[in-house]
């Protein structure tokens, strides 16, 4: 790990001095994210390092932080090779041009559990090559050789004579002697980390605890404008006609006009809006979803799963092998019904917008940068380049923040539009759970058979569900033959699309279909770990029917399906000793088990339930054993294994978003739960020793436990759960 040569892109590099600041450039595949205190100059375009003469270093980060510790985890990088305090370094958010875009998403995008390992080398290497730079500048300045420097707390120091410098102190004169970095540079090897793969604390935890960490919703600008707007009861309704007399009349009014979203009232704060858009009085025109109900789209879903399907994978022969198991009752079906499924982020959505002339200003918490640069722009008619986006924290996202429509941030700029001075869109918790992008509502019809030692020898799968990506401008990258990779992501065991991997179990016939489902009038939207939200409940559920049918014991079951897959094998060996798997529980209470492998982490959760006659049940414990390659922040795992498993339980438990004569009945966290600290279980994360690089770890704690909780309701009551959530069937988390 000493040489980055094979790294694409890493050596090309460049030095650049301004405002009296010196910048590494780093043409790295992919950089991070964090704010911190501000330091030093604006952002500054190709770098990703940035020492200030009063020795403050700063990351320019592209990466968001929304609650994924993507802050910690890229100071720990950069700290590492420049021997500092992670906690020392400043973080600012580098602008959205296409030199931070992600080679990976080609876009200016954090998604897909991807920021750690897309950014562990090039960090790495824009710390080292500033490094290698001081070193130099100290030794010619000295006249000693290099290898008699060291350096720690941001100095460069010389043990023989005793003479130290800081950093900054250092850059007259990398000037003066026009320091270039080096083309290549030696990383430090593990066995001398001094803070990648020991805990840390978050970086930006203690200004969300104190309250100084500053959210998009916190923002206030001179002379801004609040906007509340009034949105149609219906998806995809619009604005007839309105009256805006009573609410031009109320203290702090200033305007009530149409857009696309609705009407918005604006006035000097966001109460006064919202009090003044309860008062306009408007027509609606419901347009084609009026009507429409999540009932019938069941019913149209269940249909379409018994047509054929688009095939998307056919090993061996399913059909036959299922047709020649009929006549010895070794065939089990079962079809897996998954509502649409509302994000509820813990801050909703809101956006600060100015436009001038032909240029827009914006203030948003995102996920998506160059995206809503690009939608903004096409809207107005103007440059790309000429619209700023400002990211600040985010409380909480989720994927909601990656909206393609980039919904929430254009209804800001249209508000703004006309308008002298900003304006900021806050969306109600109402507006969010009603008027938001949802989790697509999914059927999975399924038909397995055993052969006579009690193994699956055939699966035959149709996934019916709305594509998330059919008709975007992702259409060409992530259809495949058709089909939408996210509609099938875990179902497949052979590699799909762009998605290196399948599942780590292998049956030897294994037939897997998929349906487009028309277009519901609602935009569907990634939920935290997207097709495995859907398609982790559908396969892992049905891997314990067969189980059942054929009399195997649903870990050992798991263990011989991956006899070939050593690192899921190995995640699940560990777990079946870590969560005593063979001890038996008490009347009443139930075991269960599923296991994922998203975006390459492998992950696997066995749960602990208590379930009372009435269906009331605790889920006591969870065990999960992760494989994440090297762990570059423990303590930052952990966090996300358990903010992650409590995210997807929640959901499982009680998420659902209905809808009847086209409008969507739940409306705030009375009506759509979300767990609360008595609900939550005991965790315990292992997280396995690895040599293999860092990998994701964001979502996948995400995708097991709705599966393994359902399953352990089956172990412990002989009752399946095949439609969702768990409240709908009786049984209630409590």
């Amino acid at each position: 790990m000493s040489e980055n040569r094979s790294s694409g892109g890493l050596n090309r590099r460049r030095f650049v001095q301004a405002g009296g600041a010196f910048l590494f450039a780093a043409q790295c595949p992919v950089t991070f994210s964090r704010k911190a205190h501000a330091a030093g100059a604006g952002s500054m375009m190709n770098s990703f390092v940035r020492i200030d003469p009063n020795n403050v270093i700063t990351l320019l980060a592209n990466n968001s932080e929304f609650g994924n510790g993507a802050y910690t985890v890229m100071s720990m990088m950069l700290a590492e090779e420049l021997d500092v305090d992670y906690r020392s370094i400043a973080l600012e958010a580098a602008p959205t041009t296409p030199e931070y875009y992600s080679p990976l998403f080609r876009e200016y995008l954090t998604a897909g559990s991807v920021t750690t390992g897309s950014t562990f080398m090039p960090m790495r290497t824009a710390g080292a090559k500033a490094r290698a730079m001081l070193l130099e500048a100290a030794s010619r300045d000295w006249q000693v050789p290099t290898d008699e420097l060291g350096t720690h707390g941001g100095q460069v120091t010389h043990a023989g004579s005793g003479r130290s410098s800081t950093y900054g102190e250092l850059l007259e004169t990398i000037h003066r002697l026009d320091i270039q970095p080096p083309e290549t540079v030696t990383l430090k090897d593990p066995s001398e980390f001094a803070i990648l793969g020991k805990p840390a604390r978050r970086y930006e935890g203690a200004g969300k605890v104190d309250g100084t960490a500053q959210f998009g919703i916190d923002i206030k600008l001179p002379g801004m404008l609040y906007g509340a707007i009034a949105r149609p009861p219906v998806h995809g309704g619009s604005v007839v006609d309105f009256d805006a007399t009573d609410a031009l009349t109320m203290p702090g009014v200033v305007k009530a006009k149409a857009i696309r979203a609705g009407v918005v009232v604006l006035a000097d704060s966001y109460w006064r809006a919202q009090k003044a858009r309860a008062k306009l009085k408007i027509n609606w025109d419901r347009g084609t979803n009026d009507g429409v109900s999540s009932e019938q789209f069941y019913a149209d879903y269940r249909a379409l799963a018994d047509t054929p399907g688009l095939l998307a994978e056919d090993i061996g022969d399913a059909i036959g092998a299922l047709d020649a198991a009929e006549a010895s009752k070794r065939v089990v079906e079962a079809t897996y019904e998954m509502p649409l499924l509302a994000h509820a982020t813990l801050e909703p959505m809101n956006c600060i917008a100015r436009v001038e002339g032909d240029t827009c200003t914006v203030w948003s918490g995102t996920q998506y940068q160059s995206n809503d640069q690009e939608v903004i722009s096409r809207f107005l008619g103007i440059p790309q380049q000429n619209v700023t986006i400002h990211r600040p924290l985010m409380g909480g996202s989720f994927g909601r923040r990656s909206s393609k429509t980039a919904d929430y941030t254009v209804e800001a700029v249209e508000a703004a539009m006309g308008e002298s001075v900003p304006v900021q869109i806050i969306w109600s918790r109402e507006e969010d759970i009603r008027s938001g992008h949802y989790r697509p509502l999914f059927v999975h019809k399924l038909r397995g058979s055993v052969d006579e030692s009690g193994m699956p020898e055939a699966w035959h799968q149709v996934a019916v569900g709305q594509s998330l990506m059919q008709g975007s401008k992702h259409d060409p990258g992530y259809m495949v033959r058709g089909m939408d990779i996210y509609s099938l992501d875990g179902c497949l065991q052979e590699p799909f699309g762009v998605f290196p991997y399948g599942t780590s179990y292998q049956i030897p016939n294994h037939r897997v279909e998929s349906h487009n489902a028309p277009r519901l009038g609602i935009v569907p939207q990634e939920w935290r770990s997207v097709g495995h939200t859907h398609t982790g409940i559908a396969y892992e559920c049905f891997l314990d029917e067969l189980a059942d049918k054929g009399g195997i014991d649903p870990m050992a079951l798991r263990l011989r399906l991956t006899k070939d897959h050593a690192r899921m094998n190995r995640v699940l060996s560990v777990l079946k000793e870590k969560c005593d798997w063979d001890k038996p529980l008490a009347p009443g209470r139930g075991r269960g088990v599923a296991s994922r492998i998203y975006n390459i982490s492998p992950v696997a959760q066995a749960v602990e339930v208590t379930v009372a006659e009435n269906g009331d049940f605790t889920v006591d414990r969870v065990v999960c054993v992760v494989d994440c390659g090297f762990a570059v922040n423990p303590l930052g795992i952990e966090g996300q294994v358990e903010g992650g498993l409590a995210y997807g339980l929640g959901g499982v438990a009680f998420g659902n978003i209905d809808i009847v004569n086209g409008e969507v009945q739940q409306s705030n966290f009375h009506d759509y739960p979300v767990m609360r600290l008595p609900q939550m279980p005991k965790v315990e994360v292992h997280i396995l020793p690895s040599d293999e690089p860092p990998t994701g770890i964001g979502e996948q704690a995400t995708t097991p436990i709705g599966p393994a909780v359902v399953n352990a309701l089956f172990n412990a009551t002989g009752r399946r759960v095949r439609r969702f959530p768990l409240s709908s069937q009786g049984f209630n988390l409590v």
